[in-house]
């Protein structure tokens, strides 16, 4: 009996302790404070001559949160958080050449400043400078492959998963 009492011991104080290193999880996929349950996405600045970039980077943030539905797209005046951002560079580079060494491939880079902010305890939860890119080929772009403005929506696509990860998830 004195055994089985000890081997019970060594078996459950393991376990016990186990269970408060790990603390609370969640299988939410969530890490915000739970008084944030809504965000404002106002239009993003644009510093670039680029036209229309900055209501597509925003029109694609607001409906990644409508879809999501883990933060609720609210107008700024009731909302618990805000994501602000910049649109700060979009520029060209070669990323291909031919055998002839002529560009088969041009990528385009877009550079957001971005930040996440708590306004009901006012603090900035993460302030951030994302760049991402996208292709196209700027021989063919008629038949079926991407064009610059492409390009720029691939790079806007990724610029938006980086944000939205960035606030929901927190990594």
């Amino acid at each position: 009996m004195k055994i089985l009492k000890y081997k019970l011991i060594f078996i459950i104080a393991p376990l016990f302790i186990v269970g408060f290193r790990c603390g609370y999880y969640s299988f939410s996929g969530s890490s915000l404070p739970a008084h944030i349950r809504s965000i404002a996405v106002p239009l993003f600045e644009n510093k670039t001559t680029e036209f229309g970039v900055r209501e597509d980077l925003t029109d694609a943030l607001i409906n990644e949160f409508t879809k999501d539905n883990s933060l609720k797209v609210v107008d700024q005046r009731s909302a618990d958080s805000i994501i602000e951002g910049t649109i700060v560079t979009i520029r060209e580079q070669a990323g291909a050449y031919n055998a002839q060494e002529q560009v088969k491939e041009i990528l385009v880079y877009v550079t957001v400043q971005a930040k996440f902010e708590d306004l009901k305890k006012n603090k900035i939860i993460w302030e951030e400078q994302l760049s991402q890119w996208g292709t196209y080929n700027p021989d063919s772009p008629s038949e079926g492959n991407a064009t610059r403005q492409d390009a720029i929506q691939e790079a806007i696509t990724k610029i938006v998963a980086d944000i939205f990860n960035k606030t929901i998830s927190g990594w």
